[in-house]
């Protein structure tokens, strides 16, 4: 969809200020030298006795974030006398919980990347709001904006954003900016211009996980929000603004200049589509002298992939760069996160649930989380000097000193049916319009379809 593109024959062989500073690091990664670290740091609250109790935590968490999660999971087991076991809920935490609760088995706790599911919860009276011990944590330690992402239609608060995400960074190889002499964009037009030099270069620009829906949904709310505006974004996520509206053309538009392109996808858009988000990241930092591919786009979770998979230091060989501004806009900045919740269909959480709620709204748990790298706390009181790097640090940084300046991840807003689940919504349409890039117009047709449904009108 790029007709300027160089002929395959020349081929040879905002989020913050803090964020933007990200660019110019040279930094190893190292991490914290061992969990004596942790040990050494002294409590901030007091945990009851809780021997012979258990929890079991569900969490879509995998590979290396579940091992770090486990870490914060030890030390509440430590501390308590609890046991705590973690399960694996899948992508549809919604099906998992509803499944769970009408077998009689239901989760002590889950983890929620959704406010709208979280409010569909609250809803359906699956969960319980938070107890004063918490609430007293949240008020300590947390903006009012990460407060509100949790509350219910009742205005009640029913959970606490453990980890956060910013979604609005581009990592790239070091090596591949080196061979095509090319230094970080800080617009959409330079973004795809400098894609074309590394293309040039030899190497392929961009590993797309296409695989997994939830990245591409990543990519248009970025641009959108960007291109559209804030105000349009939330009128979008709301659904009070369909899908058919020119923004949501004008959007997918920009982004077919980098999806209508075969040669600056790593396997073309076929092989876009097969590659999940694990595997976008290793194609572009596994080898570091000949990379496969030159950029990969995701959060600062990306860090965990790249710390567990590959050899790659974070601020030597793989760096970050905010996404780029589109057109006249602002530099996007979207944010995300999961927010744990007490399963209680009876309306009653346990002592058990509330400490371990109380627990991770604490800069106890989050910092014994950060310190291995690949989190990012929303928690305001947390030291950034836990985190394992420069890059972590300023990433986190820009993250706390956005403060409620930021927009949530839309799929996350919307009805699950439509912004969270495999094979429909947001996910499924945005896996068609990288399959046919051309097709705007049916892209747009099916989105607008599938929102109607999801939100009843």
């Amino acid at each position: 969809m790029r007709g300027s593109g160089p002929s395959p024959g020349r081929r040879a062989k905002r989020v913050t200020a803090a964020v933007v500073a990200t660019t110019a690091l040279a930094l190893s990664g190292c991490g914290s030298d061992d969990e004596g670290e942790q040990s050494q740091r002294e409590p901030t609250i007091e945990l009851p006795d809780l021997s012979g109790e258990s929890l079991e935590v569900g969490a879509v968490w995998t590979g290396a974030e579940q091992d770090n999660f486990v870490r914060v999971t030890d030390e509440f087991e430590r501390r308590t006398g609890a046991s705590v076991t973690v399960v694996p809920s899948g992508d549809n935490v919604s099906q998992f919980v509803g499944t769970k609760i009408e077998g009689g088995s239901p989760p002590d706790v889950v983890m929620v990347p959704q406010p709208g599911v979280l409010r569909e919860f609250a809803d359906n009276g699956w969960i319980a709001p938070l107890e004063d011990s918490t609430r007293e944590q949240l008020d300590a330690n947390y903006t009012e904006g990460w407060q509100q992402l949790a509350a219910g239609s009742d205005g009640d608060l029913y959970g606490v954003y453990v980890k956060a995400a910013n979604k609005s960074l581009i990592w790239y190889n070091q090596t591949a900016f080196d061979y095509a002499g090319v230094s970080p964009p800080d617009s959409w037009d330079a973004f795809i211009d400098t894609a074309w030099t590394v293309w040039e270069s030899g190497t392929t620009p961009v590993s797309v996980a296409g695989g997994d829906g939830w990245t591409l949904t990543d990519w248009f709310e970025n641009i959108y929000l960007s291109q559209a505006g804030p105000e349009m974004y939330d009128q979008l996520a709301a659904h009070e603004i369909p899908w058919t509206h020119e923004s949501v053309t004008e959007a997918l538009t920009t982004l077919g200049e980098l999806y209508g392109e075969n040669r600056l996808l790593l396997g073309g858009q076929s092989g876009s589509l097969q590659t999940d988000f694990p595997t976008s990241v290793t194609n572009t930092f596994v080898n570091l002298t000949e990379p496969e591919s030159g950029m990969v786009f995701e959060a600062d979770f990306v860090g965990a992939v790249i710390g567990d998979n590959t050899d790659a230091e974070i601020g030597v060989d793989a760096r970050v760069f905010p996404f780029p501004a589109v057109g006249e806009g602002a530099p996007p900045v979207v944010s995300a996160g999961d927010a744990a919740v007490a399963v209680a269909p009876d309306g009653q959480m346990s002592e058990a649930q509330e400490a371990f709620l109380t627990y991770l709204a604490s800069t106890d748990a989050a910092a014994i989380w950060a310190e291995p790298g690949g989190f990012v706390s929303p928690n305001k009181s947390l030291e950034f000097d836990v985190y394992p790097n420069d890059v972590q640090r300023g990433i986190a940084e820009a993250l706390i000193a956005a403060g409620d300046d930021f927009r949530f991840d839309m799929s996350d807003q919307t009805p699950a049916a439509f912004g969270g689940t495999t094979g429909q919504g947001m996910w499924q349409g945005l896996q068609n319009f990288l399959r046919d890039p051309d097709d705007i117009e049916g892209a747009q047709a099916y989105l607008e379809s599938q929102a109607a449904d999801a939100y009843g009108h």
